[in-house]
């Protein structure tokens, strides 16, 4: 009888022969599946054990009726089989779940179970379920998801006197004393607990009164406390610690273990959340079944995912407790991995898709694109002639393009989405461009007429402030066909707005719209091409994700002329000091932005608003200079007379909000100041800079702020002073505010991450998006049988958005 050994050296000789050169000899090789059953029935009659067996038999199920199998199919076995071997040689653990046959039924009938409401569990009932839903929790997926936000080392507890300073600690003594205090710097007072152990004393305290706290425990009580040991006049001291009441030191699910603790809050307690935890996980991790391939979780070291959300949730006693609490643990990581695969997944899918939709096949005139561009008053740069090639490749190809551009403030996007209009206009096809604010709206279509009048292009602008009789002209000529190019705000995602033959969609500032209205603009034409431009420029974490669908092109050089914007940054009680340097700016006949939070006082944000700044400007402080006021609640003749004023200098300083955000040109504007700068985040704040340093004068921002308020806003203004790199900023704006903070999931169309963080897990992105694409790229259908649960998990997770993110 042949040894084990033996028929695994036999089963790899042939399959890694076919793999070679990207499968060249895959259909020279005859007899493949007979070969491998064969051997794999002599493998099956050795003594072996459970593990292996279940090897053997997933490698026999490989190649059942593989000699039937399209090329693409034949490859994906081939090396999913040869992952077998080597795991089989490795002897090191069983293959995901998966690997054993899971018929489709009972898979859906394992998620369907996740679907159960959680009013339904042992130890819940009603008011639990309310206090749960409060925490996102309804269900039992909702729940296994509900991951802790910590872990407590209850294995061994220190006694009192032994507690390092500085360090995070669990402690566990007698409430000695408990109650309200009186602090000088707070009015309303806090609370205090002394606990107590044979070895000493610690003072835990709450400065904010906490009256759940008072209400819960008394003296005499057996506590657990947990938290940073800090020490003040040789009293050790424990601030805002989580606390639990100890009952019997031998219950096994809080005591001796590597305890989970849960984010609470009043009448949810950690006790009972463990309880009603280690009921779900017992009963329901097992119907959490990935359906990632199990060529892929070898291949990337993944878990089983039943038992990652058991190990997260209660790790066994041996198990490595940084690893879990700084969520590097292969556990942690399985998850993770899971999340981003179906989100890179569903990118994938939509990345091909567009591919394959038919689309409009331009013709390009060369020659017009070149005699336009001699007409205009300024050379392109290089980076600008390169974009407009790649959208011209795009444009000229039978499927839609799905393009877009990124670049600095700045960089010249304007010009090349106009080229790439002019494409779609010469071959009989109208244009419609969405900005999102009137003004910026209003500007491009001043500078689109200004440089077309040569070329008899019919420009018109069309936003919510026209009024109607003029409105039904536009929506007329517009239906007709008389118009080319069609510039507004929402305006012209409207029902009511009818095109004759929409070619080209350009969405501007698009961060600043949601998808349903990147969709409403898409479905205006027959598969159009769409064509997205931001000046915020992305961070390269967010390209993998939010537009890893979209091909992508980036405006790199800055047009001649541009000057660097010195960045300064001023504390509050500097404000006599930076109003002389905005003085002596507008003396040398330069003009400034002051720019505010707000349109008028709030009651509740204790901030200067720009509505009431501007009449103190005018009464006392420049009261030799003409001051104008600019906000968003104007209407549209207001906001007009307003900009055109500031632009013929009969305003020399412009007080507004950030309206002015984007898009607004004066070139003779060299100083900006920003109040309550600590208010904005990162990428604002370089894109209201982006105003200024527009002509030949150099220009100055001057961020006036309470910065020692936050040591994030500190930080974020003192990038801004270092650096003018739009892709730094926003980098680090990313890194400080989260990815949800800096673009919003519900904006981008996506499914939600519970656990992953694209900042924090990016090599783990960048690890499920190249097997993502890798999928789709070889089996773009999912027909293979070994991605047969994929479609399934990828329509829960996306939840019928895949056709709304594939519009960028």
């Amino acid at each position: 009888m042949r040894e084990l050994g033996d028929i695994i050296a036999a089963l790899h000789k042939p399959l890694d022969y076919v793999s070679k050169n990207s499968f060249a000899n895959l259909e020279i090789v005859k007899g493949l599946e007979i070969h491998v059953m064969n051997l794999a029935r002599q493998a099956l009659s050795l003594p072996l054990d459970s593990e292996k067996v279940s090897f053997i038999q997933g490698l026999a199920r490989n190649f059942t009726g593989f000699d039937s199998l399209d090329v693409s199919s034949k490859k994906i076995r081939v090396m999913d089989s040869l992952k077998v071997l080597e795991r089989i040689k490795d002897d090191n653990r069983c293959l995901p779940s998966l690997e054993k046959e899971v018929p489709v039924t009972e898979f859906l009938k394992k998620r369907k179970e996740l679907s159960t409401p959680i009013q339904f569990m042992k130890g819940v009932g009603p008011k639990l379920a309310s206090l749960l839903k409060k925490k996102g929790i309804e269900t039992v997926e909702d729940a296994l998801y509900f991951l802790p936000r910590k872990y407590e080392d209850r294995r061994s507890i220190k006694s009192i006197s032994k507690l390092e300073v500085g360090k995070a600690e669990t402690v566990m003594g007698e409430i000695i004393a408990l109650g309200a205090v009186s602090y000088k710097k707070n009015r309303r007072g806090g609370f205090e607990m002394i606990v107590g152990d044979e070895s000493g004393t610690i003072t835990a305290k709450w400065f904010v009164y906490n009256s759940h706290i008072k209400n819960r425990f008394k003296k005499g009580q057996k506590v657990i406390l947990s938290g940073e040991i800090k020490v003040y006049r040789f009293q050790k001291e424990i601030h805002h610690p989580d606390i639990e009441a100890v009952n019997d030191m031998s219950d096994s699910l809080n005591f001796n273990r590597i305890v989970p603790v849960y984010s609470e809050s009043e009448g949810l307690y950690q006790k009972t959340l463990r309880k009603i935890m280690k009921n779900i996980v017992d009963r329901y991790s097992d119907s959490i079944q990935s359906a990632i391939p199990s060529y892929i979780c070898l291949r990337q070291n993944l878990t089983e995912l039943s038992e990652a959300i058991r190990e997260i949730h209660f790790p066994e006693q041996d198990h490595n407790l940084s690893d879990i609490v700084s969520g590097r643990s292969p556990a942690y990581r399985t998850i993770i991995f899971d999340e981003f695969f179906f989100l890179e997944l569903g990118l994938a899918l939509k990345k091909k898709g567009v591919k394959v939709e038919k689309g409009i096949a331009f013709d390009i005139n060369v020659e017009n694109r070149d005699r336009l561009i001699k007409s205009l008053p300024f050379s392109l740069t290089n980076a600008q002639k390169r974009v407009v090639t790649e959208i011209a490749e795009d444009m000229r190809r039978p499927y839609p393009m799905n393009r877009l551009i990124q670049g600095d403030v700045g960089s010249g996007k304007t010009i090349v989405a106009l080229l790439s209009s002019l494409i779609a206009v010469e071959n009989g096809y109208q244009v419609s461009i969405m900005a999102p604010t009137e003004i910026l709206a209003e500007q491009h279509f001043s500078n689109i007429q200004h440089l077309t009048k040569k070329f008899g292009v019919k420009a018109v602008l069309l936003t919510s402030s026209i009024k109607k009789t003029q409105k039904d002209k536009i929506l007329n000529a517009i239906k007709e066909g008389s118009i080319n190019i069609t510039i507004g705000t929402h305006a012209v995602i409207q029902e009511s707005v009818e095109f004759n033959k929409l070619g080209l969609g350009v969405i501007d500032e698009q961060h600043r719209f949601g998808v349903i209205q990147r969709a409403m603009l898409k479905r205006k034409g027959y598969n159009p091409d769409i064509l997205v431009m931001t000046a915020t420029p992305i961070p390269r974490t967010l390209a993998l994700t939010v537009y890893g669908d979209l091909d992508v092109s980036i405006l790199d050089e800055m047009p001649p002329g541009r000057r660097p914007v010195v960045t300064k940054l001023y504390h509050e009680r500097d404000r006599v000091k930076v109003y002389e340097i905005v003085r002596k700016e507008t003396e040398k006949g330069r003009q400034a932005y002051i720019v505010y939070p707000l349109v008028e006082e709030s009651e509740k944000l204790d901030l200067k608003d720009a509505t009431q700044m501007a009449e103190h400007f005018q009464r006392d402080v420049f009261p030799e200079r003409k001051i104008g006021l600019l906000h968003g609640r104007m209407g549209y003749e207001e906001k007009e007379n307003v900009m055109l004023a500031f632009k013929e200098k009969t305003i020399d300083i412009l007080v507004s909000t950030t309206v002015i955000e984007v898009g607004i040109d004066i070139p003779n504007a060299s100083v900006m100041l920003i109040e309550h700068a600590e208010r904005f985040g990162l990428s604002q704040l370089h894109q209201l800079r982006g105003r200024i340093g527009r002509g030949e004068f150099p220009s100055l921002c001057l961020l006036l702020a309470q910065y020692s308020k936050s040591d994030d806003a500190r930080r974020r203004l003192r990038i801004m002073e270092s650096t003018a790199d739009g892709f730094k900023i926003s980098e680090e704006d990313l890194a400080i505010r989260g990815p949800g903070d800096f673009m919003g999931t519900r904006q981008s169309g996506l499914p939600d991450f519970r656990v992953a963080n694209i900042v924090r897990d990016i090599k783990v992105l960048q690890e499920a998006r190249k097997e993502a694409f890798g999928v789709v790229e070889r089996d773009p259908n999912l027909t293979d049988p070994s991605h047969r649960y994929l479609k399934e998990i990828l329509k829960e997770r996306w939840k019928g958005r895949l056709e709304l993110a594939c519009v960028g």
